[in-house]
């Protein structure tokens, strides 16, 4: 496959990480940034030592903070930018890209005000029918060293999954395709809440016991989430469903799982959130995804307490006495 000229829109660690995959396939490979400084920063430094300090970054990967220059003759956009500031970041790249221009949504989430999926927001900004989305358990810092790391390549249109599998693609970086994009997208915007739950119940001092419960059950409410919306089952057993989610909430990289464990052990919410320069998608998120399923009838209950906990002061503690002393049911979704 010839090279293809690549935009990744936003210089966080999985933009960069991205940035490295796609420069290591051959594709010539821009990033953006919104802050100039850092952005020169990297450039002179070949090193984003603010989101992947000591990964040495190719000089022939050029990066920017000018909107137009990024934009131009982009055949290809990554949409790496956090939830949180999806929406303001898009709209002020609105009519600049190339109007045959494909676009790929990497953020993990959902919308904090119409709780769309992040590819659904990208088509209504944008005004673009070729999206997709790209997911699985794949931490920036792994993927950015080159541990083997595989993930899928998600669109409603199978053509355009399938054109960017091969162009994601690599001898470490294996992706699958699929047409389930509600799955795929459904499934990274809730293992983030998840895995703050068990973050916390780390923190709380409880044991694998827990931690198995929380990730099943957790797995349970991001399928019944993802059926009302029209998700396949079988996607969240994949790679974006039960993969992102087990290594989310087991991970030493994982900031939501970490965030949660602070939460678990006493700390304020405010005073852990004011430490963290990278995105936590799962505290953003829990209110996101508690509305959504609420406005469908869906019981997602660990999901639930999690809001409680982060955004109505719940204590930890009396979170896990309402999980476990509701109503006996069967297990079945």
């Amino acid at each position: 496959m010839m090279g293809k000229r690549i935009t990744v829109i936003g210089d966080g660690g999985w933009g960069t990480a991205l940035a490295l995959v796609l420069h290591g396939n051959g594709h010539d490979v821009t990033v953006w940034g919104p802050f100039k400084e850092i952005i020169d920063d990297i450039s002179s430094s070949r090193e984003n030592g603010h989101y992947l300090p000591g990964i040495p970054m190719p000089g022939d990967i050029a990066w920017t903070a000018d909107r137009e220059a990024a934009a131009r003759e982009c055949e290809i956009a990554v949409l790496a930018v956090p939830t949180r500031y999806f929406t303001p970041v898009l709209e002020s790249f609105a009519g600049l890209f190339p109007a045959d221009c494909r676009f790929v949504s990497v953020a993990k989430g959902l919308d904090q005000t119409s709780h769309e999926r992040m590819s659904v927001v990208a088509k209504t900004i944008l005004g673009a029918d070729k999206v997709a989305a790209l997911s699985g358990p794949s931490h920036a810092e792994e993927v950015a060293r080159g541990v083997p790391t595989a993930v899928v390549m998600a669109s409603d249109n199978h053509a355009l999954s399938q054109e960017l599998q091969q162009v994601f693609a690599a001898s470490l970086f294996r992706v699958y395709s699929s047409d389930d994009v509600i799955g795929v997208e459904i499934g990274g915007a809730l293992k983030n809440v998840i895995a703050i739950a068990v973050g916390m119940a780390d923190g709380l001092g409880f044991g694998d016991n827990t931690r198995a419960a929380l990730i099943t059950r957790g797995l349970a409410e991001m399928t019944r989430l993802g059926i009302a919306l029209g998700a396949r089952p079988a996607t969240f057993a994949g790679l974006s469903g039960m993969g992102d989610l087990i290594v989310t909430c087991t991970s030493q990289h994982s900031r939501n799982r970490g965030v949660g464990e602070r939460i678990g052990r006493g700390e304020p919410v405010a005073t852990i959130m004011d430490g963290f320069k990278q995105a936590v998608e799962g505290v953003w998120n829990c209110a996101a995804a508690s509305e959504l399923a609420a406005a469908l009838c869906v019981d997602v209950p660990v999901a639930r307490e999690v809001y409680d906990i982060v955004h109505q002061g719940k204590a930890p503690k009396d979170a896990v006495r309402a999980l476990m002393e509701r109503d006996l049911k069967s297990e079945g979704l």
